[in-house]
């Protein structure tokens, strides 16, 4: 048994502690009480933030893309602005440029060619947008009164600033004493410094944009006419200060004896035997006579002809044949004239003969092109004389082919490549265009073998009085045609046999497929009771015949 004490206090303890635990329940579930309500104050702060930085949000972005779409209109306004000032700037470059462009490049070049080059953007800008527009016109006139003014200045440079060479500067550029051990550099200047660099941006921009070489050709007549004035110089130094003639000497003689002098066919007219070699042989003449007949030659080129001097079958004309002949004693020329300098070595040092020697190898180098040039420009001219144009094609051609092979023998090909290094190809080029030329004589036979005007028709199906009158017309104006052309070319000549095989198996290629062609297709009609009347030839009758052009034997 416990006692009834102990019992007591068990039991008082035990309501303590449970008295404690219910404290400490209520605490905790009051704890519990306030965490919700703070909890739910908590998320509705929350649900309260969100919803108000929603509006925020709702709020600001179109704000915001507002602001983005004003910016970017902003700049775009900002290019705009910019590219209509650019633009504007194109209309008033004719006015803003006016007076540096009337008062010209002189003294002034750099700022005259920033002006050209502003003229030239304005006048790209109006072809690409507005080529209809006046001011296309008004800046196109300027630009080529700017370029005018350029090539004018380029030559008053060249003119106001080129003087010739005196012979003593030459002289000690060349060769200077040669017992000196020591020689001081000799500087030759042609052109001052400064203008020198003018003339040179000048010419480069000529080259660029200029679109032409006309320039080249001022630049050529006045350096040329200032070496020549050189040159001549030189000679009447030589003249007075020579103390013994070399044309005594025994090299010379010995020349003369290697290298006869030639003379080319006379002809009416044509009274030249290039009478420079004999002169410059010729104690009492000298090179003044010589050049005299080479200017003599030069004018003999330009002679007008008459329809009774051209030949009546377009072979190589006498003044082509002579010309080239003339050309080629040209070389014998050289080469007696350089025997001449060498003999005068103890008078003048070695270096001036070299120089002289070299230098009359580029006159007759451009002598010789402008001979050319010049005979082609007459045969041209000559050529009109004759009215049909088939037989002015095949005179063309025979002389340009004449030349060709003339200068392929030779030298002369090698001398005249030095300016033209497509000398070859460029009549080779002319050759064909000739051919080219004559072949279209032949259209108003094939013309006929065409199916032009041709009814549609089935085998065997009967024509027309109309559709059969037209395939007579064809047959008959075909053989007419091809009767009258042989007829006509068989008194023509092609000296050059290769020539004249090409240009027969051309045409003989060209008219037979064609007429084949028209046989096949005209074989199952009945167009005639008479065949015979019209179908006069055989293909192979056809190539036999255009076989017989150019032949008069045959």
């Amino acid at each position: 048994m416990i006692p009834t004490e102990d019992a007591s206090a068990r039991k008082r303890e035990i309501e303590d502690k449970l008295k404690q635990e219910q404290e400490t329940l209520s605490f905790i579930r009051e704890s519990l009480e306030k965490s919700d309500q703070l909890t739910k104050g908590m998320v509705s702060i929350l649900s309260s933030f969100e919803s108000r930085l929603m509006q925020l949000e709702n709020s600001i972005i179109p704000v915001h893309k507002q602001t983005e779409n004003l910016q970017r209109l902003q700049e775009n306004v900002d290019k705009t602005l910019s590219c209509l000032d650019h633009v504007i700037s194109y209309y008033h470059v004719a006015k803003d440029t006016d007076k540096i462009i009337r008062e010209g490049p002189a003294g002034r070049l750099d700022e005259y060619l920033a002006c050209i080059a502003k003229i030239q953007k304005a006048v790209e800008y109006f072809q690409d947008n507005n080529p209809d527009s006046p001011e296309l016109n008004t800046v196109k006139a300027r630009f080529e009164k700017g370029k005018e003014l350029l090539e004018a200045e380029f030559r008053s440079l060249l003119t106001r600033y080129s003087k010739p060479v005196p012979p003593i500067l030459i002289l000690d550029a060349i060769g200077g004493d040669e017992d000196m051990e020591v020689q001081e550099d000799v500087t030759l200047e042609h052109l001052p410094e400064a203008v020198l660099q003018d003339i040179i941006c000048i010419s480069a921009w000529l080259v660029e944009y200029g679109r032409n070489q006309d320039f080249m050709n001022v630049y050529f007549q006045v350096r040329s006419s200032q070496l020549d004035r050189s040159i001549k110089g030189l000679k009447e130094h030589f003249r007075k200060n020579s103390a013994t003639s070399a044309m005594h000497s025994p090299a010379v003689q010995t020349k003369r004896k290697e290298t006869p002098t030639k003379k080319p066919p006379k002809r009416p007219g044509f009274d030249h035997d290039l009478r420079g070699v004999k002169h410059l042989s010729d104690d009492k003449h000298g090179a003044a006579a010589g050049e005299s007949d080479l200017r003599d030659y030069e004018k003999t080129q330009n002679d007008p002809d008459k329809e009774y001097n051209m030949p009546k079958d377009g072979t190589v004309h006498e003044l082509t044949s002579n010309a080239i002949l003339f050309l080629q004693q040209l070389l014998d020329f050289q080469e007696t004239a350089g025997a001449m300098l060498a003999s005068q070595g103890k008078a003048e040092p070695q270096s001036c003969v070299i120089f002289i020697f070299y230098c009359l190898t580029c006159l007759i180098l451009c002598f010789t092109d402008k001979v050319l040039g010049n005979l082609q420009l007459n045969l041209s001219n000559k050529a009109k004389v004759y009215e049909d144009p088939a037989l002015r094609a095949v005179f063309l051609h025979n002389n340009y082919n004449y030349i060709l092979k003339s200068l392929e023998k030779s030298e002369l090909i090698q001398l005249v490549a030095v300016t033209h290094k497509k000398v070859e190809g460029s009549y080779r080029e002319l050759i064909e265009q000739e051919i080219q030329n004559y072949q279209r004589s032949w259209l108003k036979v094939t013309e006929h073998l065409t199916e032009r005007n041709i009814p549609a028709f089935q085998p065997g199906t009967k024509l027309k009085d109309k559709e059969r009158q037209i395939i007579k017309d064809k047959f008959k104006g075909f053989n007419e045609g091809l009767e009258e052309l042989c007829k006509i070319q068989q008194g023509w000549a092609v000296p050059d046999k290769e020539q004249r095989d090409a240009i027969r198996q051309a045409e003989k290629r060209v008219v037979s497929e064609a007429y084949r062609a028209f046989l096949q297709r005209c074989a199952n009609i009945s167009f005639t009771k008479n065949p015979e009347k019209y179908h006069r030839y055989s293909p192979e009758q056809v190539e036999e015949m255009i076989d017989k052009l150019f032949d008069t034997s045959a």
